[in-house]
C-alpha cells in the first residue's frame, strides 16, 4: 500500500501565496507520476498539476503561470507552490501518485486525504 501525507494549505489572502507538500510512503517500488488535484463541493475532482517521472509538468489552464509543481524524487515527495491566489482557487487539494508497489504487478493510483485551501480576505 501507499500512504500520502499532505501538509500546508489553510487560509490565504487574495493575491497571496501558499505552498502544499506531500510525501509518499509504503511498499513503493517505482513512482510513475505525482501531482495535485482539487475539488469543490458539487464538482468533480480536477487536475491541478502533475509531473510524470522523467517528464515535464502538466498544468490545468486555470493555474498556468501561477502555480509551480516540483518533485523531490529522493524523498518521494511533491510540492505545489501557489501564487496570485484568487477565490476561484478555494478547494480541497488532493495529493496524487501513480505507482508500482511490491504488492502488485500493475501500477495503481493513490490519493491523499485532502487539505483545504481557502482564499479569502
Amino acid at each position: 500500500q501507499v500512504r500520502l501525507v499532505e501538509s500546508g494549505g489553510g487560509l490565504a489572502q487574495p493575491g497571496g501565496s501558499a505552498r502544499l507538500s506531500c510525501a509518499a510512503s509504503g511498499s513503493i517500488f517505482r513512482i510513475t507520476s505525482m501531482g495535485w488535484y482539487r475539488q469543490t463541493p458539487g464538482s468533480q475532482r480536477e487536475l491541478v498539476a502533475v509531473v510524470p517521472t522523467g517528464g515535464n509538468p502538466e498544468y490545468a489552464d486555470s493555474v498556468k503561470g501561477r502555480f509551480a509543481v516540483s518533485r523531490d524524487n529522493d524523498n518521494n515527495a511533491v510540492h505545489l507552490q501557489m501564487s496570485s491566489l484568487s477565490s476561484g482557487d478555494t478547494a480541497v487539494y488532493y495529493c496524487y501518485t501513480r505507482a508500482f508497489t511490491w504488492d502488485h504487478d500493475d501500477e495503481y493510483d493513490y490519493w491523499g486525504q485532502g487539505t483545504q485551501v481557502t482564499v479569502s480576505s
